[in-house]
């Protein structure tokens, strides 16, 4: 029930759109959007194949969209080979101002973000962990030179843009320490930005969960306080969230203290006004029915999610909200099985590449059947 970590953009760069400087960029963005991960490795190796990619940005960008989609279909030592062949990433041959002619009044480095976040994700996802953590910390400190170099020549708007950057790397540091219970680590990556005046209030608000994980409920309170706070002040802007993204965190908030204590018809409330601003809200959506589901109304827990899914399936298709719905399948019916199995045939139909039909826990017999 905590709030999911941020994944990172499709491949682009800040320095505006680049549909003038990659072959077919539109197609690959519609593409990543879909979930069409299959395709766009079909599109690369048919790129690359006829010759199609002329300039260094072509073939950074193909194969920047050729790594996102093989980390995405889980084939994390062919993502990480194809990286590989960029050697360094600082090197001139990655810079725009070293082709003053094709890229005229551009400069610094080519690299998408996405592909050095990628990159520092792999060593972990290949079962490197340690590898893979040094590379975030690498990254982090990459970040935040940019920000100072940034603020010293008052580039405000890209300011913004790195730090939203740091906000990404944080929230998965903060996420695979606290996947090894390393607690006092992940307090103090956010207690670190914090002291620095730097008051995000969607990590303000992983404080407050990691708070209550170690039992420290009246501090997790003083924290979802603050984000209260900050709402009321309205500088939603500055956190790249809407004021009803932000009013929606101030009640999930509220919902957690609710849920720490059992008062779930009081949580169920907090996410139904989250509900009725955004019916796109899919952590509010899930909460709601497990909330349901302890208040042994499993018929109505089951249609919350139901719903989601009919109305809403490109956003609510996740593993974890198919994952809650088969358990309460199981828990209601005697015949689960063949409820699963029609929910799994429609996931093979509607579902993104990336998504991992087992959570349905749906038996396959030797036969296919």
């Amino acid at each position: 029930m905590e709030e999911p970590s941020p994944t990172p953009d499709p491949p682009t760069n800040q320095l505006g759109s680049l549909n003038d400087l990659a072959h077919e960029l539109a197609s690959l963005e519609d593409l990543a959007t879909r979930g069409s991960w299959r395709s766009i490795l079909d599109k690369v190796s048919r790129a690359r194949s006829l010759n199609l990619l002329t300039s260094p940005h072509d073939h950074l960008i193909y194969l920047s969209y050729n790594v996102l989609a093989f980390s995405k279909l889980r084939r994390f030592s062919e993502a990480s080979n194809e990286i590989d062949t960029l050697d360094d990433f600082n090197s001139s041959y990655y810079k725009y101002e070293t082709y003053p002619r094709l890229y005229p009044n551009r400069s610094g480095s080519m690299i998408p973000f996405s592909l050095r976040f990628i990159h520092a994700q792999l060593p972990i996802k290949l079962g490197n962990r340690q590898e893979g953590l040094d590379r975030c910390y690498l990254l982090l400190k990459f970040i935040r030179e940019k920000i100072k170099e940034k603020e010293s020549h008052d580039l405000h708007d890209s300011v913004r843009i790195w730090k939203r950057r740091e906000n990404s790397v944080l929230n998965c540091l903060i996420g695979h320490h606290l996947g090894d219970k390393e607690f006092s680590l992940s307090l103090d990556l956010i207690k670190d930005l914090i002291n620095r005046d730097y008051l995000d209030p969607v990590l303000v608000s992983k404080l407050g969960y990691i708070q209550m994980q170690i039992g420290d409920i009246e501090g997790a309170k003083g924290s979802f306080n603050s984000v209260e706070t900050m709402l009321n002040e309205r500088k939603s802007d500055e956190y790249f969230l809407s004021e009803v993204q932000f009013r929606n965190l101030v009640n999930r908030n509220k919902a957690l203290v609710y849920l720490v204590g059992k008062d779930y018809v009081s949580a169920v409330r907090e996410y139904e006004e989250c509900i009725e601003r955004d019916h796109t809200d899919v952590v509010a959506l899930n909460n709601k029915a497990l909330c349901l589901m302890y208040l042994r109304d499993l018929s109505d827990s089951i249609k919350v999610l139901e719903k989601a899914l009919e109305r809403i399936p490109t956003i609510a298709l996740n593993e974890t909200l198919v994952i809650n719905l088969c358990s309460m399948y199981e828990l209601a019916y005697v015949n689960h099985s063949e409820i699963k199995r029609t929910l799994s045939n429609w996931i093979v139909h509607v579902a993104p590449d990336d998504f991992d039909a087992s959570c349905t826990r749906v038996l396959i017999s030797k036969d296919g059947r």
